[in-house]
């Protein structure tokens, strides 16, 4: 396993001097797209026509629970990032912490599966998984993942997302409630002028 993923490694990491402009796709990808979660979350929220919050919600706390989960699994077990190890190019700064799993695409792919099992939202969830794929490369291009990393991420974030199916609606549900009542009352003055949605 290890060796075919350093091989894996060696493959896809970027040459010493890679092209300028890949760089910056894989910058972007590696960084910024994560970035779509959060706005599809808070835009599906606000504007989308008789929207069911409540999937909005159980991806976001997959997403949580994946990030959790990770840092769980960076205590027990510290797996060097590359960079540390003096393997490959890095050209992206990054701290020296634990590699396994990555953090991006735990985000990305937790409310990805958790969105893929909601009604209503499988497209959304189907584009942001697949959004997790540049991120993936990205992050291995630059230096400081290994792809196991990603492999981890991606069991990491369906078991986050069968978590919460598991745990059944109601918490889900009621979490949805006190946000909705807030969000109501907070809202109120841009609900009536039609600027968001109730």
């Amino acid at each position: 396993m290890q060796t075919l993923n350093a091989q894996l490694f060696a493959w896809i990491n970027a040459s010493s001097n890679p092209p300028a402009g890949l760089l910056v796709l894989a910058r972007f990808a590696a960084q910024d797209l994560i970035l779509l979660v959060p706005l599809l979350l808070v835009a599906g929220w606000l504007w989308r026509s008789q929207a069911p919050r409540t999937a909005l919600v159980r991806a976001a706390l997959a997403a949580l629970t994946g990030l959790a989960i990770n840092q769980v699994i960076g205590l027990l077990w510290f797996e060097p990032r590359p960079f540390a190890l003096a393997v490959g190019h890095q050209f992206l700064a990054h701290a020296a912490d634990s590699s396994f799993p990555s953090d991006h695409l735990t985000v990305i792919w937790s409310a990805a599966f958790a969105l893929c099992a909601s009604r209503g939202w499988r497209i959304a969830g189907a584009g942001l998984a697949l959004l997790g794929l540049p991120v993936a490369w990205a992050r291995v291009y630059l230096g400081v993942h290994w792809p196991v990393d990603m492999a981890g991420a991606a069991l990491v974030s369906l078991a986050s997302a069968l978590l919460l199916l598991w745990a059944g609606h109601e918490p889900v549900t009621r979490i949805t409630g006190v946000m909705h009542r807030a969000y109501r009352m907070l809202g109120r003055p841009f609900i009536s002028r039609h600027w968001i949605r109730a």
